[in-house]
């Protein structure tokens, strides 16, 4: 087996459901890997956004620690002001976006919000939503990366911050979300696809174990008819991974 960590799996698959010419909110940590990737593979056309305002049609030439560092600004195609990259999620110009959570349940609901406790008084305070809401709520697909135990994918989570499908099917249509909602969970253990509203688990990592999977779920997973271990990623893009992130900082290689 190819040596690989979570993470760099994690980024591999990720970049996978970039599609060429696409417009994407990036966001930070994996993702903002997965785009490195996405550009220079299979795609090149593609445009990545930043929530504070930032547009890109080439990655940063250095790894990011936050969105705003001066790299990121540097040979940026557009720096403007946040509202007008946030407004073409409103106008349906964003096909996808990329977003995590503390928890994250079966219909694809997440919450960085509270855990626990009365709504007025709960147990662990997050930080909050963000842009995340928007980028549910609006983006016309959605992709979760986060990390996979029974404290995070949970039956239902404790409040939700960015919906997902809420209770089933449907749900988006009647509370008046006109378009999009998750189409893929990726995590340290698998990637599950949203079928009916609901994640159905695809394909387990081959540093995991569907069993594990299972006893790290809150909920027992539906499996797709042809589970099956993920995809290892290419030489060629491991290269592209270890070339942007050399000391694994995100992807928490061991070097």
């Amino acid at each position: 087996m190819i040596d690989v960590s979570a993470g760099e799996l994690m980024v591999a698959q990720a970049a996978r459901e970039i599609r060429d010419g696409e417009k994407v909110f990036v966001g930070m940590r994996l993702p903002l890997i997965a785009f490195v990737v996405a550009k220079r593979t299979h795609a090149p056309n593609a445009v990545g956004l930043f929530e504070l305002g930032l547009v890109r049609d080439e990655p940063a030439a250095e790894l990011l620690y936050t969105m705003g560092d001066t790299a990121n600004v540097d040979g940026a195609m557009w720096c403007g002001p946040m509202l007008d990259v946030m407004g073409m999620l409103q106008r349906g110009d964003v096909e996808a976006g990329f977003i995590g959570g503390a928890e994250v349940d079966r219909h694809g609901n997440l919450n960085t919000t509270a855990i626990g406790g009365e709504r007025q008084r709960p147990a662990v305070a997050l930080p909050g939503s963000g842009g995340g809401a928007d980028i549910a709520s609006l983006a016309k697909r959605l992709i979760v990366i986060m990390p996979h135990d029974r404290r995070r994918l949970v039956e239902r989570v404790s409040f939700i911050t960015s919906p997902g499908y809420g209770d089933g099917p449907g749900w988006r249509e009647r509370v008046g979300l006109p378009r999009g909602g998750p189409s893929v969970l990726i995590t340290t253990l698998g990637v599950f696809r949203f079928v009916d509203g609901e994640a159905v688990l695809e394909t387990y990592h081959p540093t995991a174990s569907l069993d594990e999977v299972r006893a790290s779920t809150g909920w027992e997973p539906k499996l797709a008819r042809d589970v099956r271990a993920t995809e290892l990623p290419s030489g060629e893009v491991l290269d592209i991974i270890r070339g942007y992130d050399p000391k694994g900082f995100w992807t928490r290689r061991e070097t």
